[in-house]
């Protein structure tokens, strides 16, 4: 037993000397938990900086009082245009918005009619077109609400009054989101690499056959190929947290930084047993990439790390609970967002746990299946 552990220990130990050599793979390690991540958190899907422009033929107090509510940061600033300039200005892309206050307006909504106001949006701009439309509605409603209460000498208040309060990011910055997830799409990503390669380069350079002769089992091998590989990632998904999005990008972290760490370890334990399954499958380094597409792009696009199982089919969500990257995503927003402890998250360690558990067994079948 003692033997085995000093066989594992030494294996792995080669394992990171190897790697330490290799500069592209490290290059990547060290891009993916920096400027990676950093790219992430700028490349914001907020709306905001919208171009729009107003034709104001009312001229009245209330049309005023409705271009001067399209502020920064979700508007760049009004601009006032003539009618006969709506097509022109919008076939040359200038405007994402171009807002239409009719003549006799003020008069109408004080009246109790219901004037219409035209809203023309460049629907090209397919990031902007759907999100703003719905902010101008809203805008449009509520100054038209308080300026004819403000109008009518109606004093009264309302029946009740709703009071938005956000919890744990109270700014709704996208940014946050966006950097702890890349984070965590990358931890799945490297784990899935390294190990893989570190197994096909050993087959193709014939060192695996040299390891075959040796007193060691195909358990060995495959063990220290695993805490070695997930070593290495926790370290710098450890380091490019506290560096990067801590201390660079300045996002508050909310919970235990070493129930994370243990999270990260039965993550790693899962994909790393994976990344060796899938070198099984493979013949060469291009036969692993892509299969490594074709496993990784579902696992983190139906992760919930950018779109909420919720709202996704009910037999996508009951597949992707066998899925890693769906509890360490549940894990990461719930420890790190939400400042959960172990008393919340158990049940997911659990679930994370079973899945390394049973990819760890499957790949050790394949493995001893492979070196046969």
């Amino acid at each position: 037993m003692i033997q085995a552990i000093k066989n594992i220990f030494q294996l792995g130990k080669k394992e990171i000397l190897s790697l330490c050599r290799d500069g592209l793979l490290m290059a990547l390690i060290v891009y993916s938990f920096t400027a990676a991540i950093i790219v992430a958190s700028n490349a914001s899907t907020d709306f905001a900086d919208a171009a729009i422009a107003v034709v104001d033929e009312d001229q009245s107090q209330l049309s005023q009082r409705l271009s001067d509510a399209f502020q920064p940061p979700l508007f760049l600033p009004v601009e006032i245009i003539q009618r006969n300039d709506i097509d022109r200005t919008m076939d040359e892309g200038r405007y994402t918005f171009v807002v239409v206050f009719p003549v006799d307006l003020e008069k109408d909504v004080m009246a109790h009619m219901t004037p219409d106001i035209q809203v023309n949006v460049d629907a090209t701009r397919m990031s902007q077109a759907f999100t703003g439309a719905g902010y101008i509605q809203q805008i449009l409603f509520s100054e038209v609400q308080k300026f004819v209460k403000d109008n009518s000498g109606d004093s009264s208040a309302s029946a009740a009054n709703i009071v938005i309060r956000n919890r744990y990011n109270p700014n709704l910055y996208g940014s946050w989101f966006n950097a702890l997830m890349q984070l965590a799409n990358n931890i799945a990503m490297l784990a899935i690499i390294l190990t893989g390669s570190a197994l096909i380069t050993e087959r193709e350079k014939g060192t695996l056959e040299h390891l075959l002769v040796m007193p060691v089992t195909p358990f060995q091998i495959m063990a220290s190929k695993i805490w070695s590989m997930m070593l290495v990632v926790m370290v710098a998904a450890l380091t490019g947290l506290f560096l990067v999005v801590r201390m660079y990008l300045q996002i508050p972290l909310a919970g235990s930084y070493m129930l994370f760490a243990l999270g990260m370890a039965l993550y790693l334990f899962a994909l790393t047993s994976l990344g060796i399954f899938l070198a099984c499958m493979s013949q060469n380094m291009p036969q692993l990439g892509l299969l490594i597409i074709l496993v990784l792009m579902p696992l983190e696009m139906l992760s919930g790390s950018s779109t909420p199982q919720e709202s996704m089919p009910v037999w996508v969500q009951r597949v992707m609970q066998f899925a890693p990257t769906t509890h360490f995503v549940n894990i990461t927003q719930g420890i790190l967002f939400r400042g959960a402890g172990l008393r919340a998250m158990w049940p997911t360690f659990l679930k994370l746990f079973l899945i390394g558990a049973g990819l760890f067994t499957l790949s050790l079948g394949r493995f001893r299946k492979s070196v046969a």
